[in-house]
């Protein structure tokens, strides 16, 4: 209802004074139109609930028989309404925050992932159970000027380490666009991360696509190695050389890997919240991954993609974020 309604509801409101009512005729004397809507009730208080000077909300208690309120309990009931006042602004707060967490998470993610030549793709991001929600996970494809993948995992989960990705994200699109090789893109975007002056380090891991030679040329930078299923369903790591974290040494050098991607092969990059787990080995998280891609077949990746997901160590309470990009080699001549 409007605030303008002659009701004892919108008068506390809007005065900031708490009413009581210790029977119907009272209620009906200050307010006649009451007796149109009998609830059943004998007696009310009516809180308003301030907040940071502002009002927020009327909480309304309704007692099935007369009830006085000395003055003991008025006071009682007052601090009760400015303490659910608290807690409803928090709550309100809260919502706020979320909801900028998940706008700025879905800004800074690709909205969808373009057609690349000789390469099908399906992405998958999970956010954190905890917390905001938000976190510097990310992956991108990019189809202009040499095709190239990348996913990375920039340390935090907070909104400055999202905003860190962005532009981690950005650089790495802008230094594939000018042709850059991949291991120059890498030392390229940790230089940039340096400038920057920000004192959190981010991993990494760059592929160059070259589907016509059935190749892909990869540089790492700390981040967990990718897993690749072979068309006759054998599924090996990845253990590439690779160089330190981003952000850390100004000079470091990332040595490339070229490895081969025959027709109908999968590659699955991740970042470790998709395999870590408290409590659970590493190497056992890995191991218990790559058989599941192994016993994947050849499901279309969108649902592949689901299938790694739901029987991750990601489907349970996430302390970190998850992101995931699979790449299937698709046959010559195929769309």
């Amino acid at each position: 209802m409007a605030l303008t309604e002659p009701t004892p509801g919108t008068a506390a409101l809007n005065s900031g004074v708490p009413a009581f009512f210790d029977s119907r005729q009272e209620l009906e004397r200050l307010y006649p139109s009451r007796h149109a809507t009998p609830d059943g009730f004998a007696a009310w208080a009516y809180l308003p609930l301030i907040a940071s000077g502002r009002p927020v909300g009327t909480c309304v208690l309704a007692y099935p028989e007369q009830h006085p309120f000395p003055a003991d309990e008025r006071a009682v009931l007052t601090s009760l309404g400015g303490l659910i006042a608290q807690a409803l602004e928090r709550a309100l707060l809260y919502d706020a925050k979320n909801q900028l967490a998940h706008g700025l998470q879905a800004a800074l993610l690709p909205h969808t992932l373009p057609p690349l030549p000789g390469i099908e793709a399906a992405a998958r991001y999970l956010p954190a159970t905890r917390g905001m929600e938000i976190g510097g996970d990310f992956y991108d494809l990019v189809a202009s000027e040499g095709l190239a993948a990348v996913i990375g995992d920039v340390q935090g989960h907070n909104v400055t380490a999202a905003g860190l990705m962005g532009q981690i994200r950005t650089a790495v699109r802008a230094y594939t666009t000018v042709g850059q090789a991949p291991a120059e893109v890498m030392r390229s975007t940790n230089r940039l991360l340096i400038d920057l002056g920000s004192e959190l380090f981010a991993s990494c891991l760059y592929l160059r696509l070259d589907p016509a030679r059935g190749t892909a040329v990869m540089a790492r930078a700390g981040h967990p190695p990718p897993l690749l299923r072979r068309p006759d369903g054998r599924v090996r790591v990845l253990d590439l050389a690779g160089g330190p974290l981003l952000g850390i040494d100004a000079d470091a050098v990332y040595p490339t890997t070229e490895v081969a991607l025959a027709p109908g092969s999968v590659l699955a990059l991740y970042t470790d919240g998709l395999i870590e787990s408290p409590g659970v080995d590493i190497e056992d998280a890995l191991a218990e991954l790559g058989q599941r891609l192994a016993a994947a077949g050849d499901l279309p990746l969108e649902e592949l993609a689901d299938e790694l997901v739901r029987h991750s160590a990601a489907a349970q309470e996430r302390n970190d974020d998850v992101a995931l990009l699979l790449l299937r080699a698709r046959e010559p001549g195929a769309r």
